[in-house]
């Protein structure tokens, strides 16, 4: 068995926060000068054997997360390759300042990981959910944002974080692991939207766990003789608008489905390159509609939002009819 194909198999095992926590192994391993800073976070970032294994490698700022932003500045201005680590809504919004100007304005280059992005949180209601962490961060220049739909992924946008110019926030949606996305190596660059399934008269652009659901519906269409094109949107700052624009004109009907409002995240980006290159193709976004509902666990949550697969399978059916 070829060593990807091993990864590939142990990351769908273990989910994203685990395979988050592996990676770093490796990564450290690589570079001596790498340093993970968190916000009381270790366990739920699956870096309890980081910490333990490589204590020069790793700080614990405390609940604290404007100051990890202002520290893991400094380190990386003294040439630490810095990656810090907490819960997206407290990773994103409660430093955005520090965000916009350490890493924004400043170019100061460290990787920001939210945990628990999206409704997977939410039976601890939306202070806990993230809907908001891309359409707050697409407005900061000098900064990527990534959303890897599984650990295989997760590990790419880790990897590609050295050779960007900029800082990177990555975005990790999900809760226990999920259908497998890949079962063979792809390539990867950030910007370059990633075609996971071919079809025709609609094309889904989606990113993040959900894309799992995605492919369960596209499984209950087959039912009714209806094939979407799938095209993965990992990275959605940057990214090629020439590449989303030919998916676009080459189908009658496009959805983008993504687990944050459809205000300033995935929707908005590919609504916006429809726009600025002149494509009809009738857009529908999935997602949150701007609100915000009682609480639940995560497919609850899912489902009453139209994101799960039965809800996008119905959707796109309504559409073709």
């Amino acid at each position: 068995m070829s060593k990807i194909i091993k990864k590939i198999n142990f990351y769908s095992g273990i989910g994203m926060r685990a395979s988050f926590g592996m990676i770093m192994l490796d990564l450290v391993k690589k570079n001596k000068n790498l340093i993970v800073l968190t916000s009381d976070v270790s366990t739920s970032a699956g870096l309890d054997r980081f910490k333990s294994q490589h204590k020069n490698n790793y700080l614990e700022i405390g609940i604290s997360e404007q100051n990890m932003i202002g520290v893991a500045a400094g380190l990386s201005n003294d040439g630490f390759q810095v990656f810090t680590s907490s819960f997206s809504p407290f990773q994103t919004l409660r430093c955005l300042e520090q965000i916009k100007v350490n890493l924004g304005y400043m170019k100061i280059k460290i990787c920001m990981v939210g945990l628990a992005s999206g409704l997977v949180l939410g039976n601890l209601g939306y202070t806990h959910c993230s809907i908001e962490d891309i359409g707050a961060l697409r407005s900061i220049p000098n900064l990527n944002i990534l959303s890897p739909c599984d650990g295989l992924e997760l590990e790419k946008c880790m990897y590609s974080f050295k050779s960007s110019n900029n800082s990177t926030y990555i975005r990790l949606t999900g809760g226990s692991p999920l259908k497998k996305i890949y079962t063979k190596n792809y390539k990867f660059k950030i910007g370059e939207p990633v075609k996971v399934k071919d079809g025709k008269k609609v094309v889904i652009f989606s990113s993040g766990a959900i894309i799992s659901e995605v492919m369960s519906a596209v499984e209950l269409l087959k039912l009714k003789n209806i094939s979407p094109t799938v095209i993965n949107v990992h990275s959605i700052k940057p990214i090629n608008k020439k590449k989303i624009s030919y998916f676009l004109k080459k189908n009658k009907f496009a959805l983008t489905i993504e687990e944050h409002n459809i205000i300033g995240g995935l929707g908005s980006a590919i609504s916006e390159i429809a726009a600025e290159t002149g494509v009809s193709t009738k857009i529908f976004k999935l997602g949150v509609h701007d609100r915000y509902t009682k609480s639940g666990d995560y497919q609850y949550l899912k489902k009453i939002h139209g994101i799960d697969a039965k809800s996008i399978s119905n959707k796109i059916n309504s559409i073709l009819k």
